[in-house]
């Protein structure tokens, strides 16, 4: 058996590479590879061939020669004698090391330090420039992210919501597909976690605290019109009877919190897994690439991939650890009246959490996060249940069914609204039509403060997210990675939302029906009043409502108010009455007007319904749950974040994972200590925004997905197991720092035209490439000369001819790389090569130039005639195949006279 070598550390490391050698210590050439496989060969290794085959064998990192992949090689020196195959095999591992710095310390391993300085330094630079930029400036940079997500929004609605929907049914697919049977791992992995274990982790840090806020305010915002939120489609219909319009409210917030909110955790994790866990890669985001790539991940390509998911996850985790405390804060408030809402308290809050996170994050993931993660869950399923068994069951379980089949029946429209008409302008001219008035339609950015919202912050989240349910999936078959992270959390998430949302809505109508309503009073200036002005009960509204200007349901409880000393005792009621003119006591239940409060308070304002003694207590457990989560959030957030800038080491030293612990609660305080809750919305934002790449980045590691399945479901002795490839990569121009390759590049930013049409001619075997020369170059030319006119002539519609003509440029390179694909026989599809084109034409045409200079269409026919078939064979292979033919006939008895006689190989044979 062949020296096996020692399994090496994953970091930076990629599969393993085999070289046989004959006996003289030369390279075996294709046929005795083919042929003979020697023993100890798994999948996922590769054969590096003899220099004179066409094109070496290799599977993954496809390089153009052995002599490639030697210079990244640590060869063991043993080698033993195989005597099956009779070959020497020497076993190399190929280690393509990343930017290191390590220190080890003498005496105490913990004070040891091992990361890549490019990505962390890198990160801390622009995290730091950042947040030095939103604290001096808050409500600047505030306004310029805001205005920026409104831009995306509206010129992008279409790609987030498209993409959703595709993800989605690509991991639909994937459930069902014959390679959800391929596990997350080696073949004798086992899951290191009970199941239990293993989702009480990945929902604790997928769903961080969202769901104890909006599972009651959302239901709420969707039922009932907002002074703060704009109103949706269905809110506005007038005639939309109001058991409808309460069922779809609950519909809406299932499609946010639903499959299409959990896949695109599914999507990273499934990747970054597979690859580190199969195939021994780093568990970095830039190994997600490696099946697109290769080895080209190793370098500033893949650093830069981990420096965007380290500011993410720091933005992520930072402003949910600043609202988090806002949020605990305004809780404490509604418990303990006498703490304040105010900024000391809710540093003391953050800096509580991150004691707390560092502590756990020590601990490492079986002791500290596990632990954390599974109180947490079962305080949340406490809550579920006391609340459920509290209120009507009868009513919630009713709900849960009824609210499932409208999720079912209304899935594919809700998941393919993007609001086009509301986007487009008010509907003019509605009454002319015999149509209910316009003001009946949907608000127009209600998609921006919504459903994009809500795609924005998930993929904001999706490097952080699924890197830990990732690292906690190992020995898991991906048919059992979708059902923990996406069909058991989507269900649970579902239930939890119809009982607290069902519950809220109940509430709503409730409160209703005992004539309250949501007065606007300005606790500010309550006591302002002028002393001749106390006894004017009409000028009251002055000093007691907002803007000086009372809505209808403060002025009706002023004029309803019939007490002496009537001013004294209304603002003393409106200031000790939490809640007054929305609120009241019926026995010991406390029944609100939930839609005229906050989120933050909306939750505790529902548990304080159920009684003087168990709201009470459900108030506290929920506080305590609250911290829980936010605490797990931030734990796991710290070990992501340390094992992304230690290029994937999986357990980073200790004064690491302390030191991203302290950095998040910092950046967090820091924030919310001078820029107030308007430094918090603008990095919010702005991490938002950040996560518009990553949609795009997401429908890449779709594709990642499937080309590393089908790589690894091939088999050896499978024609297709090692498919034909370009002469060089499209990235070769900014990854190998290669001279001529970037001043080619370079030069087809210009001269892309000329090239492509003389591949087009070569491809075509045309020796006249003038007209695709010029058609490329006036399509392309196209493109400046209408910008140009539009500006500075002022011909409006100019700008849509430009990108017409810059499209039909795209498609005419998309053609030629699509025709040298099939002339070469390199697997592909031309919805790849569209995209591939429309951002990186340059490089295609340097590839394609690459290629057909190399001679890659020399060896494919172009006609079924007897030349080119002969020419496909060679003398030693006839002789070959008339030997074997000799023998048959020799094995039947046949006379040498009958033998077939070898026939000479010309130019003109016919075999």
């Amino acid at each position: 058996m062949p020296h096996k070598s020692d399994s090496a550390s994953s970091r930076g490391s990629v599969p393993t590479i085999i070289t046989i050698n004959n006996e003289d210590g030369e390279l075996v050439d294709d046929a005795l590879i083919t042929t003979s496989k020697p023993n100890g060969l798994h999948r996922g290794t590769t054969i590096v061939k003899s220099p004179n085959s066409k094109r070496s064998s290799n599977r993954f990192l496809n390089p153009s020669s052995a002599s490639q992949i030697r210079k990244y090689s640590n060869v063991d020196l043993d080698a033993n004698w195989d005597d099956k195959t009779s070959m020497c095999i020497r076993r190399e591992r190929t280690q393509i090391t990343n930017f290191w710095f390590k220190y080890t310390h003498p005496k105490y391993e913990h004070l040891s330090i091992r990361l890549n300085p490019l990505t962390t330094f890198t990160s801390l630079f622009i995290i730091i420039a950042f947040i030095i930029w939103c604290i001096c400036e808050p409500q600047h940079a505030q306004d310029i992210f805001l205005e920026l997500k409104k831009d995306i929004t509206h010129l992008f609605t279409w790609l987030y919501i498209g993409s959703q929907d595709i993800r989605t049914v690509f991991i639909i697919w994937l459930y069902f597909s014959k390679y959800g049977k391929c596990k997350l791992g080696k073949d004798n992995d086992e899951p290191e976690f009970s199941d239990a274990e293993w989702f009480s982790m990945l929902f604790a840090c997928g769903i961080g605290i969202g769901l104890f806020f909006f599972s009651v305010s959302e239901p709420l915002r969707h039922y009932t019109i907002s002074d703060t939120l704009p109103t949706n489609r269905y809110v506005s219909d007038a005639y939309m009877p109001d058991n409808t319009l309460a069922q779809i409210a609950l519909t809406i917030t299932y499609y946010h919190w639903g499959l299409h909110a959990w896949v695109v955790y599914c999507v990273v994790g499934i990747i970054l897994a597979f690859t580190s866990f199969r195939w021994d890669l780093p568990l970095t985001m830039k190994s997600c690439f490696y099946p697109l790539i290769g080895e080209k991940i190793f370098g500033w390509l893949g650093d830069s991939i981990d420096i965007l998911s380290i500011i993410t996850t720091i933005f992520g985790v930072c402003t949910s650890l600043g609202i988090g405390a806002i949020q605990v804060n305004a809780g404490l408030n509604f418990l303990v009246p006498s703490i304040s809402v105010s900024t000391p308290v809710q540093m003391m809050i953050i800096w509580t959490i991150t004691f707390c996170a560092t502590i756990s994050v020590v601990s490492g993931l079986r002791r500290g996060i596990r632990r954390i993660s599974q109180a947490s869950f079962i305080i949340g399923v406490s809550l579920l249940l006391v609340v459920l068994f509290l209120d009507q069951p009868q009513y919630i379980l009713n709900l849960f069914i009824q609210t499932i089949g409208f999720y079912i029946q209304n899935i594919i429209q809700l998941s393919f609204h993007t609001d086009a008409f509301e986007q487009l302008s008010p509907s003019y001219g509605a009454k002319d039509r015999g149509r209910m008035d316009s003001t009946s339609d949907g608000e127009s950015n209600w998609m921006n403060e919504w459903t994009v919202f809500y795609w924005s912050w998930w993929i904001a989240w999706s490097p952080f997210v699924g890197a830990f349910i990732a690292k906690i999936s190992r020995g898991r078959t991906i048919r059992e990675f979708i059902h923990g992270a996406l069909t058991a959390p989507v269900l649970f998430s579902f239930f939890w939302l119809t009982v607290f949302g069902g519950s809220g809505i109940k509430m709503e109508r409730t409160a209703a029906e005992r004539g309250l309503c949501c007065p606007n009073w300005n606790t500010t200036y309550l006591t302002l009043i002028p002393h001749d002005k106390i006894d004017d009960k009409e000028s009251w509204g002055e000093y007691i409502c907002d803007g000086g200007v009372c809505n209808p349901c403060s002025a009706s409880l002023i004029d309803g108010h019939q007490f002496e000393n009537g001013y004294k005792n209304l603002t003393a009621k409106i200031l000790g009455t939490a809640g007054y003119g929305s609120t009241v006591m019926v026995g010991n239940q406390q029944i609100t007007r939930l839609s005229c409060h906050g989120k933050e308070a909306m939750w505790f304002y529902l548990m304080a319904s159920y009684g003087n003694i168990y709201g009470s207590v459900l108030s506290v457990v929920s506080m305590f749950g609250l911290f829980l989560y936010l605490l797990t959030s931030s734990d796991s957030g710290s070990l992501i974040i340390d094992t992304l800038a230690s290029n994937g080491d999986n357990e980073p030293p200790v004064t690491q994972r302390i030191f991203w612990a302290l950095v998040e609660g910092g950046c967090a305080t820091s924030l919310l200590a001078a820029g107030g809750q308007s430094a918090l919305v603008a990095i919010q934002t702005a991490s938002i925004v950040a996560a518009f790449p990553y949609t795009l980045i997401l429908n890449i590691l779709c594709v990642s997905i499937y080309i590393a399945l089908v790589q690894e479901s091939r088999n050896e002795n499978d024609p297709n197991y090692d498919p034909p490839a370009f002469s060089i990569g499209l990235l070769d121009f900014v990854t190998t720092w290669q001279p001529r390759l970037m001043k080619e590049t370079l030069k087809n930013v210009f001269l892309g035209p000329y090239n492509c049409g003389k591949c087009l001619a070569r491809i075509n075997h045309s020796k006249h490439p003038f007209v695709w020369q010029i058609t490329l170059s006036m399509l392309l030319i196209g493109l400046p000369v209408f910008y140009a006119i539009e500006i500075q002539l002022g011909i409006p519609g100019s700008s849509s001819i430009a990108w017409t003509c810059y499209l039909g440029f795209v498609f005419y390179v998309t053609g030629a790389r699509v025709l040298l694909r099939l002339a070469c026989k390199i697997p592909g599809n031309m919805i790849a090569d569209f995209f591939i084109c429309l951002f990186l034409w340059p490089t295609v045409v340097v590839q394609m130039k690459e290629h057909i200079d190399s001679g890659a269409l020399n060896i494919v026919p172009h006609a079924p005639d007897h030349d080119s078939l002969d020419s496909r064979l060679d003398k030693a292979s006839i002789d070959s195949e008339m030997d074997n033919i000799a023998k048959l006939y020799s094995s039947f008895g046949t006379t040498s006279n009958s033998q077939p006689q070898k026939t000479e190989h010309h130019e003109n044979s016919l075999v």
